[in-house]
């Protein structure tokens, strides 16, 4: 559940505040009769990633329990940690001039495009945003699978997209409309070191799979046995897992990759961060 609310708050709050710019930009250039393609763009971009995200699932879901899943939940939890870590670089870095860059990218369209134009620009915006969700999402559904798998814990994956979600569009309405203030800097430090610890997990979730399939042949060595006190499949073990990458049985690779990417990573993201004056919308 946590897992999902935070990386939907995060998705949910920056997709939201792109629309917010845009909207706030084409009425300010008095430009309003151009809502309504904002809207159709954003419209089309949840359409298509929800039937991606449907399709992607029921897909993979023919080949349970066989190498095909794994080399799939593989792929995904590789590709979730990779974008995973850009984009909490790339925030940490454009959050600054995220609006210039927006408002520029509105001129080209309405000269090039007209309403087509920001129709597809509001697609292109939204669109990778609910891409990177997606496929976090899945990763997570996939490990939630793989480690317990109950109905309940399902629903809690989902409870935990939804209350992320309007958690981020309360917030972009009280940014964009009551004149609240939010360091912006600050907001997406706290919420990428979190993500970076959800990427370890995920990373060490493939470093399993991969030594599964023998493709990482080395350093298998099980570094300790906790299943007696915290297994993985119950409750708190999933919550451990879905928070820190915890392991029942970790090999020496699982943790060794876990352990440099969460500390060399962070402190990368962190002393980035410190470079920079807090950015307040």
């Amino acid at each position: 559940m946590i897992p999902t609310f935070v990386i939907f708050l995060r998705e949910g709050f920056e997709a939201s505040m792109i629309v917010a710019i845009l909207l706030a930009y084409l009425k300010r250039m008095n430009q309003r009769h151009l809502f309504k393609n904002v809207y159709w763009g954003v419209a089309a971009a949840f359409g298509l990633i929800f039937a991606g995200g449907i399709a992607a699932y029921a897909l993979i879901s023919q080949y349970s329990g066989s190498n095909v899943q794994t080399y799939f939940e593989t792929i995904t939890y590789l590709l979730a940690a990779a974008i995973l870590t850009y984009m909490t670089f790339w925030m940490q870095s454009h959050a600054r001039g995220l609006s210039h860059e927006l408002q520029a990218k509105s001129d080209a369209a309405i000269t090039r495009g007209g309403r087509w134009g920001v129709s597809l620009l509001a697609f292109q915006a939204v669109g990778r945003e609910g891409v990177e969700t997606m496929v976090f999402t899945l990763a997570i559904i996939f490990a939630n699978t793989k480690q317990a798998g109950t109905p309940v814990q399902g629903k809690l994956i989902w409870l935990g997209a939804i209350l992320g979600l309007a958690a981020a569009l309360s917030i972009s309405f009280g940014i964009y409309r009551l004149g609240a203030k939010i360091n912006l800097r600050l907001f997406f430090r706290t919420l990428g070191v979190a993500l970076m610890v959800f990427a370890a997990g995920l990373l060490t979730d493939a470093i399993q799979n991969m030594q599964e399939l023998n493709w990482l042949p080395f350093l298998h060595h099980q570094l300790w046995n906790t299943s007696g006190w915290v297994a993985e499949d119950s409750s708190f073990g999933d919550v451990l897992h879905s928070l820190l990458g915890y392991a029942e049985r970790p090999t020496t690779l699982q943790a060794l990759v876990w352990v440099v990417y969460l500390v060399g990573g962070t402190t990368i993201f962190l002393r980035m961060g410190k470079r920079k004056k807090p950015v307040s919308v």
